[in-house]
Protein backbone atom coordinates (compact mmCIF):
# COMPACT_ATOMS: atom_id res chain seq x y z
CA UNK A 1 0.00 0.00 0.00
CA UNK A 2 1.76 3.16 -1.23
CA UNK A 3 -0.37 5.96 0.24
CA UNK A 4 -2.29 5.99 3.52
CA UNK A 5 -5.21 8.45 3.70
CA UNK A 6 -4.91 11.13 6.37
CA UNK A 7 -8.39 10.19 7.59
CA UNK A 8 -7.15 6.70 8.48
CA UNK A 9 -4.15 8.11 10.34
CA UNK A 10 -6.39 10.48 12.30
CA UNK A 11 -8.79 7.67 13.21
CA UNK A 12 -5.87 5.50 14.28
CA UNK A 13 -4.43 8.34 16.36
CA UNK A 14 -7.71 8.75 18.27
CA UNK A 15 -7.72 5.05 19.15
CA UNK A 16 -4.13 5.22 20.36
CA UNK A 17 -4.76 8.37 22.40
CA UNK A 18 -7.64 6.62 24.16
CA UNK A 19 -5.47 3.57 24.86
CA UNK A 20 -2.46 5.53 26.12
CA UNK A 21 -4.66 7.61 28.41
CA UNK A 22 -5.50 4.52 30.49
CA UNK A 23 -2.49 2.23 29.91
CA UNK A 24 0.64 3.94 31.23
CA UNK A 25 3.01 1.08 30.37
CA UNK A 26 1.79 1.03 26.76
CA UNK A 27 2.04 4.82 26.51
CA UNK A 28 5.64 4.74 27.69
CA UNK A 29 6.78 2.00 25.30
CA UNK A 30 4.90 3.68 22.43
CA UNK A 31 6.94 6.84 23.07
CA UNK A 32 10.14 4.82 22.91
CA UNK A 33 8.94 3.33 19.64
CA UNK A 34 7.99 6.46 17.75
CA UNK A 35 10.86 8.66 19.02
CA UNK A 36 8.79 11.81 18.55
CA UNK A 37 7.23 10.73 15.23
CA UNK A 38 3.93 8.99 16.14
CA UNK A 39 2.25 9.60 12.77
CA UNK A 40 5.10 7.89 10.92
CA UNK A 41 4.74 4.87 13.22
CA UNK A 42 0.98 4.74 12.70
CA UNK A 43 1.51 4.95 8.94
CA UNK A 44 3.93 2.00 9.01
CA UNK A 45 1.44 -0.20 10.82
CA UNK A 46 -1.38 0.88 8.52
CA UNK A 47 0.71 -0.07 5.48
CA UNK A 48 1.43 -3.43 7.09
CA UNK A 49 -2.31 -4.10 7.37
CA UNK A 50 -3.50 -2.83 3.98
CA UNK A 51 -4.70 0.48 5.45
CA UNK A 52 -7.43 -1.14 7.58
CA UNK A 53 -7.47 0.82 10.84
CA UNK A 54 -8.93 -1.93 13.02
CA UNK A 55 -6.30 -4.46 11.91
CA UNK A 56 -3.47 -1.95 12.22
CA UNK A 57 -4.67 -1.01 15.71
CA UNK A 58 -4.69 -4.64 16.82
CA UNK A 59 -1.23 -5.17 15.34
CA UNK A 60 0.20 -2.15 17.15
CA UNK A 61 -1.45 -3.03 20.47
CA UNK A 62 -0.08 -6.58 20.19
CA UNK A 63 3.34 -5.10 19.47
CA UNK A 64 3.19 -2.78 22.50
CA UNK A 65 2.16 -5.67 24.75
CA UNK A 66 5.04 -7.72 23.35
CA UNK A 67 7.42 -4.88 24.18
CA UNK A 68 6.12 -4.59 27.76
CA UNK A 69 6.04 -8.34 28.41
CA UNK A 70 9.60 -8.78 27.11
CA UNK A 71 11.00 -5.56 28.62
CA UNK A 72 12.10 -4.35 25.18
CA UNK A 73 12.48 -0.75 26.39
CA UNK A 74 15.38 -1.93 28.56
CA UNK A 75 16.88 -4.26 25.95
CA UNK A 76 19.74 -1.82 25.34
CA UNK A 77 20.71 -2.00 29.03
CA UNK A 78 21.45 -5.74 28.77
CA UNK A 79 24.70 -6.27 26.84
CA UNK A 80 25.50 -9.90 26.15
CA UNK A 81 28.37 -10.92 28.44
CA UNK A 82 31.08 -11.93 28.63
CA UNK A 83 32.44 -10.06 25.64
CA UNK A 84 33.96 -13.31 24.32
CA UNK A 85 30.44 -14.70 23.92
CA UNK A 86 29.30 -11.55 22.16
CA UNK A 87 32.29 -11.75 19.81
CA UNK A 88 31.38 -15.37 19.00
CA UNK A 89 27.83 -14.25 18.20
CA UNK A 90 29.09 -11.48 15.93
CA UNK A 91 31.33 -13.98 14.15
CA UNK A 92 28.42 -16.35 13.51
CA UNK A 93 25.51 -13.92 13.01
CA UNK A 94 27.00 -11.62 10.41
CA UNK A 95 25.56 -8.12 10.30
CA UNK A 96 27.03 -4.63 10.24
CA UNK A 97 26.49 -1.01 9.24
CA UNK A 98 28.60 -0.11 6.20
CA UNK A 99 27.41 3.46 5.58
CA UNK A 100 24.49 5.50 4.27
CA UNK A 101 22.69 5.87 0.96
CA UNK A 102 22.36 9.15 -0.96
CA UNK A 103 18.96 9.54 0.75
CA UNK A 104 20.55 9.20 4.18
CA UNK A 105 19.26 5.68 4.79
CA UNK A 106 21.54 3.45 6.91
CA UNK A 107 23.00 0.57 4.89
CA UNK A 108 23.03 -2.71 6.83
CA UNK A 109 25.14 -5.55 5.46
CA UNK A 110 24.09 -9.12 6.26
CA UNK A 111 26.24 -12.17 5.67
CA UNK A 112 23.38 -14.55 4.97
CA UNK A 113 25.51 -17.21 3.31
CA UNK A 114 28.30 -17.43 5.89
CA UNK A 115 26.29 -17.01 9.10
CA UNK A 116 26.48 -20.29 10.99
CA UNK A 117 24.44 -19.53 14.16
CA UNK A 118 26.37 -22.24 15.97
CA UNK A 119 28.18 -20.40 18.75
CA UNK A 120 25.29 -19.70 21.14
CA UNK A 121 21.70 -20.63 21.92
CA UNK A 122 18.76 -19.36 19.89
CA UNK A 123 17.92 -17.01 22.76
CA UNK A 124 21.18 -15.07 22.37
CA UNK A 125 20.84 -14.72 18.60
CA UNK A 126 17.29 -13.41 18.98
CA UNK A 127 18.39 -11.03 21.75
CA UNK A 128 21.22 -9.72 19.58
CA UNK A 129 18.88 -9.19 16.64
CA UNK A 130 16.37 -7.22 18.74
CA UNK A 131 19.16 -5.12 20.26
CA UNK A 132 20.41 -4.10 16.81
CA UNK A 133 16.83 -3.24 15.80
CA UNK A 134 16.39 -1.08 18.90
CA UNK A 135 19.79 0.58 18.47
CA UNK A 136 18.90 1.34 14.86
CA UNK A 137 15.55 2.88 15.79
CA UNK A 138 16.62 4.77 18.92
CA UNK A 139 20.15 5.87 17.98
CA UNK A 140 21.11 5.36 14.31
CA UNK A 141 17.91 6.68 12.68
CA UNK A 142 17.56 9.73 14.99
CA UNK A 143 21.21 10.61 14.34
CA UNK A 144 20.66 10.22 10.57
CA UNK A 145 17.57 12.45 10.84
CA UNK A 146 19.66 15.14 12.51
CA UNK A 147 22.59 14.75 10.11
CA UNK A 148 20.57 14.87 6.89
CA UNK A 149 18.02 17.45 8.05
CA UNK A 150 14.99 15.29 7.27
CA UNK A 151 13.14 12.46 8.97
CA UNK A 152 14.89 9.15 8.27
CA UNK A 153 12.82 6.14 9.33
CA UNK A 154 13.96 3.30 7.06
CA UNK A 155 17.13 1.48 6.14
CA UNK A 156 18.58 -0.54 3.26
CA UNK A 157 19.72 -4.13 3.72
CA UNK A 158 22.25 -5.90 1.50
CA UNK A 159 22.32 -9.68 1.86
CA UNK A 160 25.54 -11.42 0.85
CA UNK A 161 24.91 -14.99 -0.30
CA UNK A 162 28.59 -15.91 -0.55
CA UNK A 163 29.14 -19.41 0.84
CA UNK A 164 25.43 -20.28 0.84
CA UNK A 165 24.76 -24.02 1.06
CA UNK A 166 21.65 -26.13 1.31
CA UNK A 167 22.64 -26.83 4.92
CA UNK A 168 21.60 -23.22 5.66
CA UNK A 169 18.05 -24.55 5.72
CA UNK A 170 18.94 -26.14 9.06
CA UNK A 171 18.60 -22.64 10.52
CA UNK A 172 15.09 -22.17 9.16
CA UNK A 173 13.53 -22.21 12.65
CA UNK A 174 15.72 -19.38 13.93
CA UNK A 175 15.32 -17.39 10.72
CA UNK A 176 11.54 -17.81 10.95
CA UNK A 177 11.56 -16.48 14.53
CA UNK A 178 13.63 -13.45 13.52
CA UNK A 179 11.50 -12.81 10.44
CA UNK A 180 8.31 -12.98 12.50
CA UNK A 181 9.69 -10.53 15.07
CA UNK A 182 10.49 -8.05 12.31
CA UNK A 183 7.18 -8.48 10.48
CA UNK A 184 5.03 -8.10 13.59
CA UNK A 185 6.97 -5.54 15.62
CA UNK A 186 9.20 -3.59 13.22
CA UNK A 187 7.09 -3.37 10.03
CA UNK A 188 8.10 -1.19 7.09
CA UNK A 189 11.55 -0.37 8.46
CA UNK A 190 13.43 -1.57 5.36
CA UNK A 191 13.04 0.17 2.00
CA UNK A 192 14.86 -2.43 -0.12
CA UNK A 193 16.56 -5.80 0.35
CA UNK A 194 19.41 -6.26 -2.14
CA UNK A 195 20.69 -9.80 -2.69
CA UNK A 196 24.24 -10.13 -4.04
CA UNK A 197 26.76 -12.89 -4.80
CA UNK A 198 23.98 -15.46 -5.19
CA UNK A 199 25.35 -18.97 -5.98
CA UNK A 200 23.43 -21.59 -7.93
CA UNK A 201 21.93 -23.11 -4.76
CA UNK A 202 20.22 -19.80 -3.99
CA UNK A 203 17.23 -20.71 -6.18
CA UNK A 204 16.61 -23.90 -4.18
CA UNK A 205 16.87 -22.12 -0.85
CA UNK A 206 14.70 -19.25 -2.08
CA UNK A 207 11.87 -21.65 -2.89
CA UNK A 208 11.80 -22.70 0.77
CA UNK A 209 12.24 -19.25 2.32
CA UNK A 210 9.97 -17.24 0.01
CA UNK A 211 6.64 -18.61 1.36
CA UNK A 212 7.72 -17.62 4.90
CA UNK A 213 7.91 -13.96 3.94
CA UNK A 214 5.06 -11.47 3.82
CA UNK A 215 4.11 -10.29 0.34
CA UNK A 216 5.03 -6.70 1.27
CA UNK A 217 8.51 -7.99 2.14
CA UNK A 218 8.91 -10.09 -1.01
CA UNK A 219 8.06 -7.06 -3.17
CA UNK A 220 11.06 -5.17 -1.76
CA UNK A 221 13.64 -7.83 -2.69
CA UNK A 222 15.97 -7.05 -5.59
CA UNK A 223 18.44 -9.75 -6.74
CA UNK A 224 21.49 -8.07 -8.28
CA UNK A 225 24.07 -9.46 -10.68
CA UNK A 226 27.37 -10.53 -9.18
CA UNK A 227 28.57 -8.44 -6.24
CA UNK A 228 26.09 -5.69 -7.13
CA UNK A 229 28.66 -2.89 -7.17
CA UNK A 230 27.45 -1.18 -10.36
CA UNK A 231 23.80 -1.16 -9.29
CA UNK A 232 24.49 -0.14 -5.70
CA UNK A 233 26.65 2.82 -6.75
CA UNK A 234 23.44 4.35 -8.08
CA UNK A 235 22.08 4.59 -4.54
CA UNK A 236 25.20 5.11 -2.39
CA UNK A 237 28.84 6.24 -2.43
CA UNK A 238 31.61 3.70 -2.93
CA UNK A 239 32.70 4.22 0.68
CA UNK A 240 29.29 2.96 1.87
CA UNK A 241 29.52 -0.31 -0.08
CA UNK A 242 30.02 -3.36 2.16
CA UNK A 243 33.36 -5.08 1.57
CA UNK A 244 31.68 -7.98 -0.24
CA UNK A 245 30.15 -5.63 -2.84
CA UNK A 246 33.48 -4.30 -4.11
CA UNK A 247 34.98 -5.81 -7.25
CA UNK A 248 38.51 -5.10 -6.13
CA UNK A 249 39.25 -6.29 -2.63
CA UNK A 250 41.98 -4.25 -0.96
CA UNK A 251 41.80 -5.31 2.65
CA UNK A 252 38.71 -3.23 3.25
CA UNK A 253 37.45 -3.27 6.81
CA UNK A 254 34.98 -6.00 7.66
CA UNK A 255 31.78 -4.39 8.96
CA UNK A 256 30.71 -7.76 10.46
CA UNK A 257 33.56 -7.77 12.97
CA UNK A 258 33.07 -6.75 16.59
CA UNK A 259 36.15 -4.54 16.08
CA UNK A 260 34.29 -2.45 13.49
CA UNK A 261 33.40 1.01 14.80
CA UNK A 262 29.65 0.37 14.47
CA UNK A 263 29.73 -2.66 16.75
CA UNK A 264 32.12 -0.94 19.14
CA UNK A 265 29.74 2.03 19.45
CA UNK A 266 26.75 -0.27 19.81
CA UNK A 267 28.33 -2.44 22.52
CA UNK A 268 29.76 0.52 24.44
CA UNK A 269 26.36 2.19 24.29
CA UNK A 270 24.72 -0.84 25.89
CA UNK A 271 27.39 -1.01 28.59
CA UNK A 272 26.84 2.67 29.36
CA UNK A 273 23.06 2.18 29.54
CA UNK A 274 23.56 -0.80 31.84
CA UNK A 275 25.74 1.28 34.18
CA UNK A 276 23.21 4.09 34.25
CA UNK A 277 20.39 1.71 35.04
CA UNK A 278 22.35 0.05 37.84
CA UNK A 279 23.16 3.43 39.36
CA UNK A 280 19.50 4.44 39.29
CA UNK A 281 17.66 1.35 40.46
CA UNK A 282 19.08 1.09 44.02
CA UNK A 283 18.14 4.71 44.66
CA UNK A 284 14.65 4.23 43.31
CA UNK A 285 14.13 1.16 45.46
CA UNK A 286 15.67 2.61 48.64
CA UNK A 287 14.20 4.79 51.36
CA UNK A 288 14.12 8.57 51.65
CA UNK A 289 16.18 10.00 54.51
CA UNK A 290 15.66 13.66 55.36
CA UNK A 291 17.57 15.45 58.12
CA UNK A 292 15.62 18.27 59.80
CA UNK A 293 16.47 20.71 62.61
CA UNK A 294 14.69 20.09 65.91
CA UNK A 295 12.71 23.31 65.64
CA UNK A 296 11.55 22.74 62.05
CA UNK A 297 7.97 23.84 61.41
CA UNK A 298 5.47 22.28 58.97
CA UNK A 299 6.54 24.56 56.12
CA UNK A 300 10.23 23.59 56.52
CA UNK A 301 9.32 19.89 56.57
CA UNK A 302 7.16 20.24 53.45
CA UNK A 303 9.95 22.02 51.52
CA UNK A 304 12.53 19.41 52.54
CA UNK A 305 10.32 16.52 51.45
CA UNK A 306 9.48 18.25 48.18
CA UNK A 307 13.20 18.74 47.48
CA UNK A 308 13.93 15.02 48.01
CA UNK A 309 10.98 13.89 45.89
CA UNK A 310 12.14 16.10 43.02
CA UNK A 311 15.33 14.02 42.89
CA UNK A 312 13.25 10.90 42.35
CA UNK A 313 11.31 12.57 39.55
CA UNK A 314 14.58 13.26 37.74
CA UNK A 315 15.59 9.62 38.11
CA UNK A 316 12.25 8.45 36.77
CA UNK A 317 12.60 10.63 33.70
CA UNK A 318 16.10 9.31 33.12
CA UNK A 319 15.03 5.68 33.35
CA UNK A 320 12.01 6.07 31.09
CA UNK A 321 13.77 7.40 28.03
CA UNK A 322 17.08 7.00 26.20
CA UNK A 323 16.17 9.52 23.51
CA UNK A 324 18.63 12.21 24.65
CA UNK A 325 21.54 9.91 25.50
CA UNK A 326 24.42 10.07 23.02
CA UNK A 327 27.59 8.11 22.47
CA UNK A 328 30.55 10.16 23.65
CA UNK A 329 33.01 11.36 21.02
CA UNK A 330 35.91 9.31 22.36
CA UNK A 331 34.02 6.08 21.57
CA UNK A 332 33.40 6.91 17.96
Amino acid sequence: MAIVPQESITQFQVLMDELCAVEESLRRTFQNMHQGHPHETLTRFLKAREGIVERAHKMLVDCLNWRVENDIDNMLTKPIVPVELYRAIRDSQLIGLSGYSFEGLPVFAIGAGLSTFDQASVHYYVQSHIQINEYRDRVILPEATKKYGKHVSKCIKILDMTGLRLSALNHIKLLTIISSIDDLNYPEKTKTYYIVNAPYVFSACWKVVKPLLQERTRSKIDVLSGCGEDDLLKVMEYSSLPHFCRKRSSGDENCFSLDHHFHQQHYNYMKDQSSIRRSIEPLKQGSVHVTLPEDADEEDIAKALESELEKFKDLERCSESVTDLKISDEKR
